[in-house]
């Protein structure tokens, strides 16, 4: 089962945007994002952005700045109920790499996807090292599902915009939470709910139709 993390686990925001707050370059940041789900910029235009703001922060005070990170209620329930009914909770997601492994630490995933940024003497140079965008997270995703032995049509994924459209074609269950237009569009199911566990009866069809 696979969840993106900005605007779905991260309600109302990105945790790009986030953690810009705390690197100054929030606004500039939030127009480049608009502009992607627009079409109007490129996932690579907007990382490599991004990425300069990050340059000469070291790692380490990140995972304090993401302690703070405003996240959808339910992301415990959820996983724990995807692991008693026999489905593996993975992040894919565009976040920035250091997002996905604090949240697949924190809350059990499996696994993550994202972008890299580059480091040197433990601090983040103001590069990227590894893009990825949406092509990358649907072809991460079906590698997740072959490591398990697990067929496309036996996958779900919980997504909210542009960047969930080419996996939500690729897997048998799309649910498309507090989602844009186009995502509900492309989407088998839509919810809307304050919590990530308002998912689970779409994902008991997945659980059912698997069995």
């Amino acid at each position: 089962m696979f969840f993106d993390v900005d605007g779905t686990l991260v309600p109302a925001t990105s945790s790009s945007v986030f953690l810009a707050g705390f690197l100054g370059h929030r606004e500039e940041l939030a127009q480049a994002e608009d502009a992607y789900a627009s079409g109007a910029l490129d996932n690579r235009q907007v990382s490599e952005l991004d990425a300069k703001g990050w340059a000469g922060v070291p790692e380490e005070q990140v995972s304090g700045w993401l302690d703070e990170l405003p996240l959808v209620p339910g992301i415990t329930g959820t996983v724990a109920w995807c692991r008693r009914n026999g489905l593996v909770p993975v992040l894919a997601t565009l976040a920035w790499s250091p997002v996905g492994s604090y949240l697949t630490d924190r809350f059990g995933f499996h696994a993550f996807s994202g972008p890299r940024l580059e480091t040197a003497d433990g601090r983040f140079t103001g590069r990227v090292t590894g893009h990825f965008d949406e092509y990358d997270k649907r072809d991460f995703a079906l590698a997740q599902a072959r490591e398990l032995g697990l067929a496309p049509g036996s996958c779900g994924a919980v997504g909210d915009s542009r960047s969930d459209l080419p996996l939500f074609a690729s897997v048998g269950l799309s649910v498309a939470f507090n989602a844009s237009a186009g995502a509900r569009a492309a989407a088998t199911v839509t919810v809307d709910s304050g919590d990530l566990r308002g998912v689970l009866p779409a994902l008991s069809r997945l659980v059912t139709a698997t069995r």
